[in-house]
């Protein structure tokens, strides 16, 4: 009889052993878990907050009498948002018992700052340049734009907010100044409070 050769791999590659494919599997559905993970930890109730805040910091600054108190209204408003959404983001982690991964977070973060530190040099700008009436139409815009930038690393939701934060802003823009507050009610207030409560629904608090 003749004497049959074993088969051997194809250039000399050794075949993957089953503990290097095994980690490979392990490194896939940890990275697949770490973009799940992001999308699933957007605070809907933390928006909720984040628009009742805006909505009655839209009935103080209504009521104001002069360009800086209005400022000032809006100002501290958005630090307590800011306050809100993060603590949000920090309570859904823990009562879901997930830990906030790096990755998705950085991608978020890098999608969602940059949008925000341009409204703030925008606001600088216009105050210094007295066009204080402007400044409804570019927050919301930017603002909008951090979303929908943040948002295509998070849940479907999240980005349709963004759009429509985009067209309130491109309305305030071209609408009488006196209009500024009811955008910024309907854009910050509303719409986040809607979306808000959608997320909270769908995706766990």
């Amino acid at each position: 009889m003749r004497n049959v050769s074993p088969l051997r791999p194809i250039d000399g590659a050794e075949p993957k052993g089953l503990h290097d494919r095994a980690l490979e599997d392990l490194s896939f559905i940890r990275a697949t878990m770490e973009r799940a993970t992001a999308f699933t930890l957007v605070p809907g109730l933390g928006g909720v907050g984040m628009g009742v805040t805006a909505l009655l910091a839209a009935w103080l600054a209504s009521r104001q009498v002069t360009e800086a108190a209005w400022l000032v209204v809006w100002l501290r408003a958005a630090a307590v948002a800011l306050t809100i959404g993060v603590a949000g983001l920090v309570w859904k982690a823990r009562r879901t018992g997930v830990a906030i991964p790096l990755r998705p977070a950085r991608r978020f973060a890098l999608g969602f700052v940059p949008p925000l530190l341009v409204g703030a040099l925008l606001t600088a700008a216009l105050v210094r340049a007295g066009q204080v009436e402007l400044l409804p139409g570019v927050w919301l815009l930017t603002y909008g734009m951090a979303v929908v930038a943040g948002g295509a690393f998070s849940v479907r939701v999240v980005p349709l907010m963004g759009a429509g934060l985009l067209a309130c802003g491109a309305l305030a823009l071209f609408t009488p100044p006196a209009w500024g507050d009811a955008w910024m009610a309907g854009g910050f207030g509303v719409m986040q409070i809607l979306f808000g409560s959608m997320i909270a629904q769908r995706y766990g608090g």
